[in-house]
């Protein structure tokens, strides 16, 4: 199935120029437009309580989504489609694991962290990091399957950084209290 869907897509590489065309800026240069769109987000935010919720949560959702990406590249070595099919990419990649996509973990971990933040923004920077993703299968330096784990790694970033910065704080006890007379701690 992830041979069938990779052909389907990236049967058509090669073909006509602006197609490539079209396939490069989504693979190599769309990611530039998501990345200026949602520091642009960030900071037209009204409060600076505002800012800082929504770069806390992008920054935790990145570095959980980093860790993610580097543990599935050292544990399942995955070879790219150039490279498992022998043919020559239509952008220069190096030969490293192709499992998940690490431009789509990073765009779509944007794109959902603005999505928590403004909806219908969140929906244009899906369909972005989706161009972005088809892009990375038409240029052949990645597997659907790639992709796949791409995105649901990066909701699994998002997810859990909302978990964890929404937890309720420890309830505070002043001092003094919690210490009965004569009891000693």
């Amino acid at each position: 199935m992830n041979l069938y869907l990779f052909n389907l897509i990236h049967q058509f590489a090669g073909l006509y120029w602006p197609l490539d065309w079209m396939g490069i800026f989504f693979a190599k240069y769309l990611g530039y437009a998501i990345l200026v769109s949602v520091a642009v987000f960030g900071f037209k935010n009204k409060s600076t309580k505002q800012k800082l919720s929504f770069f806390t949560f992008l920054l935790l959702a990145l570095v959980i989504s980093g860790v993610i990406l580097a543990t599935f590249r050292y544990v399942y070595a995955s070879p790219r489609p150039f490279l498992a099919l022998n043919f020559e990419p239509l952008i220069a990649h190096e030969n490293s694991g192709s499992f998940p996509s690490g431009h789509v973990i990073f765009y779509f971990t944007l794109a959902f962290a603005v999505y928590l933040f403004n909806k219908k923004v969140g929906y244009w920077l899906f369909g972005a990091a989706f161009f972005v993703a088809l892009g990375r299968i038409f240029v052949g330096v990645h597997w659907p399957l790639d992709i796949a784990g791409g995105v649901a790694s990066a909701f699994f970033s998002a997810y859990l950084s909302l978990k964890l910065l929404n937890q309720p704080k420890a309830k505070e006890i002043p001092l003094g209290e919690g210490v009965g007379r004569g009891n000693a701690v």
